[in-house]
């Protein structure tokens, strides 16, 4: 950073969804996070450990994306990267907690996921 570099620090990461409400309580089963802001159409989750938070706003223009996406169709925006232990295990609990296994699969060490609204997240195999 230089002399002239304003100061600038990631607060966290905002998915947008018809019901911020019912996607934060998804992620709250799935993470374990508890809510740090919680208004009708607003939710901010923080880890235990602190970092970035995750919050979920309701879009009333909300439109699912595809994944994979083809031609035309509604592309992600983002996804989440989330390390585990072990992918069967968490997997599992991911479901549980309302996920589905996405039908495509690029790589045989990661399994993408999709949250009730659609939104792609990667469990990866921590190192």
């Amino acid at each position: 950073m230089t002399e002239n570099t304003p100061r600038l620090e990631l607060s966290g990461i905002v998915l947008d969804s018809p019901d911020a409400q019912a996607l934060a309580a998804f992620y709250e089963r799935l993470l374990g996070w508890s809510r740090e802001q919680d208004e009708p159409d607003w939710v901010k989750l923080r880890g235990p450990g602190g970092g970035p938070g995750l919050s979920f706003q309701t879009e009333s223009a909300y439109v699912r994306p595809v994944w994979p996406a083809g031609p035309g169709e509604p592309q992600m925006m983002v996804h989440l990267d989330i390390a585990v232990d072990d992918l069967a295990t968490s997997g599992a609990h991911a479901v549980a907690a309302g996920a589905t296994l996405a039908d495509f699969q690029p790589q045989d060490d990661v399994r993408v996921y999709l949250d009730p609204d659609g939104h792609p997240f990667c469990l990866f195999l921590a190192d």
